[in-house]
């Protein structure tokens, strides 16, 4: 319990640094709804760590993971580099790789960078850094999925993970434009040039913007804007020079191997955490400007917008490393993936208990539908699905 609380405060803290630094605009949730449901929450989740005296960071299976998912991502690419196969079978290796470039991501960056990955800050940023070794910038993601996304989930207006791009929309309450009602059809493509935009468009954009979510005239320290730099340019050598240079392979065979590999690292991540909060049963809210109160706490706020799916996939479940447990992240991001499926009953029941929304797709293509549906749904402007909005 005190564990949980103080992780809680320095949270606050970090925020709130980050808050005076760039002075966001005022969303504010309500502090006296459902306290009871917050508190037996809080109170069982701390009850079960101690009566089973376990850490709520990672454990061997979560290290074993991470060896695993970066054995995964690298081991074919020394394969390729090696020189000693095919075209068609670098082409293999380079989808296992977009594989493995999507579990590292799970598995090892997103818990290190919220911290839920061990309680060594220090360590927490080592691991991070597989951010950048697969062309991403931590420092940014910190800032619009771990402060913005986490914050201001499915707000429409802050929350960024509902801007992915201008030809997709994501909340009824977006801008639509005529594209969209065919935008069921072309996302999946959209999605599998995710990890390419990310790369080479999205981290400079997000750099060069004034506003991001809800904070104006954003300032960001220098050495982070030399780091991402420096962490790019990396990247972009030992990914696209090295490989240029060394392999026994035309430009344009390198370029089917490079964008094979993205296009499935794109398609695994984006698939992945669309399914946690664009389907049937979760809300959507519109911002309303400045002092905009969400009549809902916190935690409920999380617990409407967020969804969970395919529990009972084993496989599936240790590959997104606990994320189809999307509710027991929004709720406690600082714990370590691993422990989800243990708490989600927990959650379920006290949830139920005191009467707040638990959205569950009970399998993995049963939400890759009804993010379809709502896809196709979001298409239309005159469409709009009962309970959606907020």
């Amino acid at each position: 319990m005190l564990a949980a609380n103080r992780e809680q405060k320095e949270q606050k803290v970090r925020m709130k640094k980050f808050d005076d630094q760039n002075m966001p605009v005022s969303v504010k949730f309500s502090r006296d709804a459902s306290r009871e449901f917050a508190n037996e929450l809080k109170q069982r989740v701390n009850a079960y760590f101690a009566e089973n005296d376990l850490s709520q960071k990672a454990n061997a299976q979560m290290v074993f993971k991470t060896f695993f998912m970066l054995a995964l991502t690298f081991v074919p690419y020394g394969l390729i580099m090696s020189n000693q196969f095919s075209p068609w079978q670098m082409l293999g290796l380079a989808i296992i790789m977009g594989v493995g470039v999507a579990g590292s991501g799970f598995s090892i960056a997103h818990d290190a960078l919220h911290g839920a990955y061990t309680g060594s800050p220090k360590l927490n940023a080592f691991l991070g850094m597989s951010f950048e070794i697969n062309g991403a910038s931590s420092y940014l993601w910190k800032i619009t999925h771990n402060i913005i996304h986490h914050t201001y989930t499915n707000i429409q207006g802050i929350d960024e993970d509902l801007e992915v791009s201008p030809l997709i929309r994501l909340s009824p309450t977006s801008e639509h434009k005529p594209i969209h009602r065919y935008q069921h059809w072309y996302v999946p493509f959209a999605y599998s040039l995710t990890t390419l935009f990310w790369v080479f468009v999205k981290d400079y954009e997000q750099l060069m913007r004034r506003d991001l979510g809800p904070y104006k005239n954003i300032v960001h320290p220098r050495t982070e804007v030399i780091k991402l730099i420096l962490m790019k340019l990396f990247y972009y050598s030992y990914m696209i020079v090295l490989p240029l240079l060394l392999l026994d392979v035309a430009w344009w065979q390198f370029l089917i191997g490079f964008a094979a590999m993205h296009i499935t690292a794109g398609l695994i991540l984006s698939l992945v955490f669309q399914l946690a909060h664009v389907v049937e049963g979760t809300e959507h809210v519109a911002a309303a400007g400045e002092n905009q109160m969400i009549e809902d706490a916190w935690l409920v706020h999380e617990m409407k917008t967020t969804a969970n799916f395919a529990r009972g996939n084993k496989l599936l479940c240790w590959y997104v490393s606990g994320l189809n447990f999307q509710i027991e992240h929004h709720l406690f991001p600082k714990m370590c993936s691993v422990h989800y499926p243990d708490i989600s009953p927990i959650v379920q029941e006290v949830a139920e208990k005191y009467d707040v929304p638990y959205n569950l797709h009970p399998t993995f293509w049963g939400a890759v539908r009804s993010h379809w549906k709502m896809l196709k749904l979001f298409g239309n402007p005159d469409a709009m699905p009962s309970g959606a909005l907020a």
